[in-house]
C-alpha cells in the first residue's frame, strides 16, 4: 500500500529537514577544515550560523507540522531528537513519508478514517 502524498505541512517539514541536514553537512566539513586540516575556520563561521538557524527553524516546523498533521507524541519526540545527530532528519523524513505521517490528518497509514 502506497502512502498518500504529503500535504502542505508535510512538504514544508520535508524541505526544512533537508535544509537542516545540508547545513549539518556543511558544518561537519567546516569542522574538518578547521580542526582536521587546520586550513581555515571560515566554514565553521558560515555554517555555524546557518545550521543554528536551520536547527531552530526545524524544531519550530516539527512542532507546527506535528500539530497540523496530528502526530502521536512518539512521532513528535522522534522528530525533535532527529535534529541532534548529524543528518538523521533525512531518514526520519523518509520513514515519516513511508508510514503516512506527512499526509494530511485522517489520511495515510495508521490514521483513523473519518
Amino acid at each position: 500500500m502506497q502512502a498518500e502524498p504529503p500535504g502542505t505541512a508535510g512538504r514544508i517539514f520535508s524541505a526544512v529537514a533537508l535544509i537542516e541536514a545540508i547545513t549539518w553537512a556543511g558544518l561537519l566539513v567546516g569542522l574538518y577544515l578547521k580542526y582536521g586540516s587546520g586550513t581555515t575556520d571560515l566554514g565553521v563561521q558560515i555554517f555555524g550560523w546557518l545550521h543554528g538557524g536551520a536547527f531552530l527553524l526545524y524544531l519550530a516546523t516539527a512542532f507546527i507540522a506535528g500539530a497540523r498533521l496530528r502526530w502521536p507524541m512518539w512521532a513528535l519526540l522522534l522528530a525533535v531528537l532527529a535534529a541532534i545527530p548529524p543528518l538523521l532528519t533525512l531518514p526520519l523524513d523518509y520513514g515519516f513519508r513511508r508510514c503516512g505521517l506527512l499526509s494530511g490528518p485522517g489520511q495515510g497509514a495508521g490514521r483513523p478514517q473519518r
